[in-house]
């Protein structure tokens, strides 16, 4: 007899059904009594009974919408072995996917038996090339409610939704490995690194430590057609091999398991390109094993620098002239262990370029990581004089600003790879540093170390005054912008008290029908509010997308569609529509702003709230302004070192037409003030660094100082 396993869920699993942060649900358990106990794990990491947390969001409003996606989890949940059968409903997927409409949305509707048998004669034939699912007796008769919870997810939310449900489960099993995912806005600009200076992409691109897949899709994106991946953890591989298929039908993909040093799965690959995130910070990498490797033609990596072991087995399976980049530790650049192999990089022209990157560019966030670009010598080619060195980190970026770190990193790749000898650099930020420089005693690459004494060797003194005229122009014309809207300080008070209003909630305005709240729901869940809407059939990345960094610095669309989650509904915005930060750091205030009719038709990013008010009941600007007020945002926000606004929350006062539009000139009025003052700042800024550089370089003289 089949008996029903009882579900336990963590506190992660908890957070993710509420859709609050695990510091929200911390909160909840020391505040509240009647929180449920914990029904299992440790005192570390308890384990709570399933239907019990359910009932107790429901009571206090908290629990969402319960999507397919919510169900396919319980159902693994309650299923013993749940991880393995993660791992094996993967290549399901991608079968569900791969039949017409009609065919897959009768899958869930058959009977257990006939279920199984398609679901076996599925495995029998597509298992291969999936690491991991070769064992077929996981598709028991218990499995048939997992089965049909993912098909139905397939079904309702999109292949890529069901994967990424499996994949957190998966995840929950492999711990921390030292593997991290590669974010999308980086795997893409690594593989624009690989252009050619024809704009011609290598047709064959490897990723040795494949994850989940992230580079090999950024590959494919940009227009290879032979991914080759590999991953020591099966999950992962098989997670990538579907991936991949998935948005890449037509690509030839081959995905194995193992351990890329260890054991090559690809002996004998000779690929045009390499991409390649190596684990971070991994020991015990076969420094014993493979002291004598035909790999090490670069030098024997010592134990303590595993990195230096995935460049050289990156470089062996490059053909001549093909290129590589992988994103390094910058200890990498500098440790003294590695220096002799650096040098040897350096000297036969396999090292091309070192980038430097902002931290938060990718785990670990705390780290400012560096990208390499190699290049398997040519015996054929003359060794290259110089190696670019690139800053992209020079200048402080709070919210890390994707469009800015590819422009300043390719604006200097790409002339570099044009014209190595006529490359000049930019000053502080890229420099092309002769060879003979880097190959002293310590052989460190660090760029931020050379960039600062070959700026000073390319500055133009003429330039540098014709570029700070025009500086000064723009900041005398932001300035005065700036006096301008200053000059009408006159704010009539309210009298001798406040006003005292009636409020509405967001909630209670969108049940009125008065409004509309959208956002761009993570994957694997739905939006809160209804049905997701189509996502649109325009080529990829062809759409803006306007980024929470954008509204927080009130300039232009700065994304694309595709830095933007795959497999979810994408919300376009529209004029008036009012936009609202989601999420916030300590010490900063929500922004809100309305949209302007240029940027009607963008793509809504992540963490960005939409409000669509009904214009013949609120005012937009009146909306915005409340909206974000500091006392409004405090009571309906969560969390500690990230806080979350939580929209439904928030309240409005309930004003007539004719009066919100007066507040409402108001608020645009003070928005526009805030935007003259950050376009004032910025113009400042930039004239006071490039005159700084100027003074200290020898360039410039101070005001009242002839020629020298």
């Amino acid at each position: 007899m089949n008996q029903q396993a009882s579900a336990f869920v963590t506190a992660a699993d908890i957070s993710r059904l509420a859709g609050v942060t695990r510091a929200t649900v911390s909160n909840w358990r020391r505040r509240h009594p009647d929180f449920p106990t914990p029904a299992g794990g440790t005192d570390t990491s308890p384990t709570y009974d399933l239907d019990a947390v359910r009932a107790w969001l429901s009571a206090r409003g908290q629990l969402p919408e319960d999507t397919p996606a919510d169900r396919l989890r319980t159902a693994l949940r309650t299923h013993a072995g749940d991880a393995e059968l993660a791992l094996h409903l993967l290549p399901v997927v991608l079968a569900a996917a791969r039949l017409d409409r009609g065919e897959r949305e009768a899958l869930p509707e058959l009977s257990d038996d006939a279920l199984l048998r398609w679901v076996r004669s599925t495995a029998d034939g597509g298992t291969k090339g999936f690491p991991g699912t070769e064992n077929a007796a996981v598709y028991a008769p218990e499995a048939v409610g997992p089965l049909r919870a993912l098909l139905q997810c397939v079904v309702t939310d999109g292949a890529e939704a069901a994967t990424d449900v499996l994949a957190e489960r998966l995840l929950e099993d492999t711990g921390g490995t030292g593997t991290y995912l590669t974010p999308r806005p980086l795997a893409a600009l690594m593989a624009r690194l690989l252009t050619d200076s024809t704009g011609a992409f290598p047709v064959s691109v490897l990723d040795p430590a494949c994850g989940t897949g992230s580079l090999l899709a950024a590959a494919a994106s940009a227009g290879a057609t032979e991914l080759h991946g590999q991953d020591i953890l099966a999950a992962q591989a098989a997670q990538a091999a579907v991936r991949l298929r998935l948005s890449g039908p037509e690509t030839a993909i081959t995905v194995r398991t193992g351990d890329s040093l260890r054991s090559d799965a690809f002996k004998g690959l000779t690929a045009d390109a390499v991409l390649c995130n190596p684990p971070y910070g991994v020991r015990d990498w076969g420094h014993d094993d493979l002291a004598y490797d035909q790999r090490w033609a670069y030098g024997v990596p010592p134990k303590g620098e595993p990195e230096l072991a995935w460049v050289q087995h990156c470089l062996a399976h490059l053909a001549p002239g093909g290129r590589a980049v992988l994103l390094m530790p910058p200890a990498a650049a500098e440790r003294t262990a590695g220096r002799r192999i650096r040098a040897q990089l350096v000297r036969d022209g396999a090292l091309r370029a070192v980038v430097s990157l902002p931290q938060g560019a990718a785990t670990p966030l705390h780290i400012g990581l560096h990208l390499w670009v190699l290049e398997r010598p040519d015996p054929q080619a003359e060794v290259p004089g110089t190696i670019l060195l690139v800053d992209a980190a020079a200048s402080e970026n709070r919210d890390l600003d994707w469009a800015t770190i590819d422009g300043t990193v390719l604006s200097a790749w790409r002339p570099y790879l044009a014209d190595q000898d006529g490359f000049t650099g930019a000053p502080g930020i890229a420099a092309a540093m002769p060879v003979t420089d880097l190959l002293d005693e310590a052989v460190d690459l660090t760029p931020a170390r050379h960039i600062r004494t070959a700026s000073q060797q390319a500055l133009r003194p003429a330039l540098l005054t014709r570029q700070a005229s025009e500086l000064y122009g723009q900041l005398s014309r932001t300035a005065t912008d700036l006096v301008g809207l200053s000059a009408d300080g006159d704010w009539p008070p309210a009298g001798d008290r406040p006003r005292d209003w009636r409020t509405a909630t967001v909630s209670d305005l969108l049940r009125g029908g008065a409004l509309r709240l959208l956002h761009t729901a993570s994957p694997g869940r739905r939006p809160r509010s209804g049905q997701p809407q189509p996502r649109p059939e325009a080529e990829l990345g062809s759409r803006p997308a306007l980024t929470a960094a954008d509204v927080f610095e009130n300039r232009p669309a700065s994304g694309t569609e595709a830095d933007l989650p795959a497999g979810i509904a994408l919300p376009s915005i529209q004029t008036s529509d009012v936009l609202l930060t989601e999420l916030l750091r300590v010490g900063r205030t929500a922004v809100a702003r309305v949209v302007e009719p240029d940027e009607t038709g963008c793509f809504l990013g992540p963490h960005l709230l939409l409000f669509r008010p009904d214009q013949r009941r609120l005012d937009p600007w009146f909306l915005a302004g409340f909206l974000a007020a500091e006392q409004n945002v405090n009571a309906a926000a969560t969390g500690t070192s990230i806080i979350r606004v939580h929209a439904r929350r928030l309240r409005v006062p309930l004003l007539p037409l004719a009066e919100q539009q007066r507040y409402g000139a108001a608020f645009r009025s003070l928005h526009e003030l805030r935007a003259a003052a950050r376009r004032a700042d910025r113009a400042a800024e930039d004239v006071t660094r490039l005159l700084s550089t100027g003074l200290t370089g020898g360039a410039l003289l101070p005001r009242g100082q002839g020629s020298a």
